[in-house]
């Protein structure tokens, strides 16, 4: 089990980023949005990221995150009814992890059914399940620099605006994340902009 990866961060992608090992071996780790905007811009030496690696008959895939209590957010939303891992990246890409376990323990669905592909009737199953089971990493995440709220330079709010706009939070996501390769330092409002003009 591929657990922690170190090496140098050789690309980063709308959705992913590649890191290469001193062996001269590359990876490929799948990135919620919450992750990738906080991460250093290619090429960056003495690069590490926490992994859960998930394997499947047809695949071997890697996800990546800055901190242990992500990584174990992402573990425990996979143990929740009809919450696979691209439910669990796009909860992990609407909500900073301690924001996302936060709204969890406050059994909040109508926060969750704001992610691609969760309907209230599965936010109600993924509460019931997981309510209690993340109270821990709720209380973890409201420790210092891990308020809740946005993560990054605002665009889990420009999402929100797109998708206010008429946009899918799929397409939403994808616009920000394109325009955060463009500019990572852009705040709400320009990161709104790009995905606008490129509609």
């Amino acid at each position: 089990m591929i657990s922690r990866l170190k090496g140098t961060l050789i690309s980063r992608e709308p959705d992913h980023v590649e890191v290469e090992t001193a062996g001269g071996v590359v990876y490929e780790i799948k990135i919620p949005l919450s992750i990738l905007q906080r991460l250093p811009k290619p090429p960056a030496p003495d690069f590490e990221i926490r992994t859960l690696q998930l394997v499947r008959e047809d695949s071997v895939t890697l996800y990546g995150f800055i901190e242990s209590f992500e990584r174990e957010l992402f573990r425990r939303l996979l143990g929740a009814p009809k919450v696979g891992p691209k439910v669990a990246v796009a909860m992990l890409s609407t909500y900073s992890a301690g924001r996302l376990a936060q709204l969890l323990a406050e059994k909040n669905v109508n926060a969750l059914t704001q992610v691609s592909g969760v309907g209230k009737k599965t936010a109600e199953l993924i509460v019931l399940e997981l309510a209690d089971k993340v109270r821990d990493l709720a209380v973890e995440a409201g420790g210092p620099d891990r308020s809740g709220g946005g993560a990054g330079p605002g665009a889990q709010e420009a999402v929100a605006a797109l998708v206010a706009l008429g946009y899918s939070f799929v397409d939403a996501d994808a616009a920000v994340r394109r325009a955060l390769a463009e500019d990572e330092g852009a705040g709400t409002d320009e990161l709104v902009r790009r995905a606008l003009a490129r509609r």
